[in-house]
């Protein structure tokens, strides 16, 4: 059982967990252990409220297929509990952040104040590099 937040949580029945091997380097022990997690979950498929569904299904991420199912895959550990605990922890973190709402951001104009600091400051450079000039007798 996969806790995403109080109310809503993820069976282990809707995650389809496959130990593969892992790529890349490490000789003998990656040709031989299977230590890799692929981690399967359909969103449409699955018991989240509609809100998630929606929310992950509009996400543009390239885990997530165009059928709706969320690809893991976890080989940085050297054995396999460690990375089925890091598939199952990035699947609870795509999930809380598809359901963040972003803040509507309003346009602001600056103040006169900070305006007219801003120009004195430009006016202020502008003397000083002037002064750097060759000096005329």
């Amino acid at each position: 059982m996969l806790k995403i937040s109080l109310a809503v949580s993820i069976p282990d029945e809707e995650m389809e967990l496959k130990a593969i091997r892992s790529q890349g380097a490490g000789g003998q022990n990656v040709n031989k252990v299977s230590s890799a997690i692929h981690l399967r979950f359909d969103i449409v498929a699955s018991s989240l409220p509609e809100f998630y569904k929606e929310r992950l299904l509009a996400l543009r991420d390239k885990r997530i297929t165009k059928e709706g199912v969320i690809v893991i895959k976890a080989q940085e550990h050297r054995t396999q509990e460690k990375n089925r605990d890091e598939a199952l922890s990035r699947l609870q973190a795509l999930i809380k952040s598809a359901i963040v709402v972003q803040k509507v951001r309003r346009a602001t104009k600056p103040t006169k104040g900070a305006k007219k600091r801003r120009l004195e400051g430009k006016n202020k450079r502008s003397q000083l590099k002037k002064l750097r000039g060759k000096v005329l007798d």
